[in-house]
């Protein structure tokens, strides 16, 4: 090993379905940009998710939690499988993915939606290629322990018939400061919005009616004051809507509270070419994982047909954490390395998977993206 160089320990939790296989892809690429860049990683998967529960009664294989509260970083495929729920009800493999983000203290769910030249937006049905892809570029930074998802929720049962349902959404000042504080840290990291390079940040809410949006703008407002050079901009969730899809060019970073950034994240995903294009990281203070945000796609298991980018991209955001956490020009320029293949090979348009208008598998994709990096 070299000089100075640095083993990072990865746990990588493949997780049920096409969660294996596009990890899989995802571990080719990440082993070309390892040789590539002088990067070395450890690499240890562990067995997780609903099919394991299913087979053995236990979401977490042996040592899986503990490699995950010990690794430099997490790599998550996908969990969950159709029917396969825990003794309480939840759906099993759940308890992976809330475990890491409550018990890492995982608080920021950051989500790239960054549409790629010739990658087709899904707005409507066909493959419309945009080739004027830059503008769409932003972030987009969701509260991850708090809102309406904590376990503060439960249900009224009489005589064996549930009548009501109680879900509780919990905004801390806590909470809403560090997620809104790691927005701006994200903003000066980049070269403003598309639209003319205004570096924005976009407080998304729905202040107008909910007690827990007003403290969450408030909060906003506090810290922006400390960031004048920023603009500060607001949205109600319903109108945020409509301004993304009309107008995604004037966003650079949106923060925003637990449920509403689960349900715009994905509507922003239809911007950059569908779920399989889409990477997120669980971020907090010591740990973070880090994630394509679809699903386990049962239908698809097993074909190595879906597509590996968004697991890809994913790879490139956890060295890119990496690096910037502990000063390792090696991982940010691995990082870029891999997101710049990726986009040649989508500028190239191919291979393609299908949902992106091609006939390629998984690690056809896979493939070229490493032979692009080396």
């Amino acid at each position: 090993m070299p000089t100075g160089a640095h083993t990072y320990d990865i746990a990588v939790l493949p997780g049920d379905g096409t969660g294996n296989e596009v990890i899989d892809a995802s571990l080719k690429v990440l082993e070309a940009a390892q040789e590539a860049h002088d990067v070395h990683l450890e690499i240890e998967e562990h067995a997780c998710g609903a099919q394991h529960f299913q087979e053995t009664g236990e979401e977490w294989g042996p040592g899986a939690k503990q490699a995950c509260e010990e690794a430099d970083a997490i790599l998550l495929g996908a969990v969950g499988w159709p029917g396969v729920r825990r003794d309480d009800g939840e759906i099993a493999g759940a308890g992976v993915v809330f475990g890491l983000r409550f018990g890492l203290d995982l608080y920021a769910n950051v989500r790239p939606a960054k549409l790629y030249p010739g990658v087709p937006h899904k707005v409507h049905g066909s493959f419309q290629r945009v080739w004027d892809a830059d503008k769409v570029d932003m972030v987009l930074v969701r509260e991850n322990t708090e809102g309406l998802y904590t376990p503060a929720r439960g249900q009224l049962r009489r005589g064996g018939q549930t009548e009501v349902g109680i879900d509780n959404n919990v905004i801390t000042r806590k909470g809403a400061k560090r997620v809104i504080e790691t927005a701006y840290d994200l903003v000066h990291d980049r070269d403003g919005c598309p639209q003319d390079g205004t570096q924005r940040v976009t407080c998304i809410d729905k202040a107008n009616v909910l007690a827990g949006s007003r403290l969450f703008r408030s909060i906003f407002d506090e810290i922006a004051r400390k960031h004048r050079a920023v603009d500060a901009d607001h949205a109600y969730v319903d109108a945020f809507t409509q301004w993304l899809v009309r107008q995604p060019e004037y966003y650079d970073v949106c923060v925003t509270t637990n449920m509403l950034g689960d349900i715009v994240t994905d509507l922003a995903a239809v911007l950059q070419g569908g779920m399989g294009m889409a990477p997120a990281g669980n971020i907090g203070d010591e740990h973070a994982m880090f994630e394509p945000v679809h699903g386990s796609s049962p239908k698809h298991a097993g074909e190595y047909k879906v597509n590996p980018i968004a697991t890809v991209l994913a790879s490139s955001m956890m060295l890119e954490w990496l690096g910037k956490r502990h000063d390792d020009e090696r991982l940010k320029n691995a990082a870029v390395g891999i997101e710049n293949a990726t986009a040649t090979i989508l500028e190239a348009g191919k291979p393609l998977t299908y949902d992106l208008g091609g006939s390629a598998s998984t690690l056809d994709v896979a493939d070229a993206i490493a032979d692009a990096i080396a």
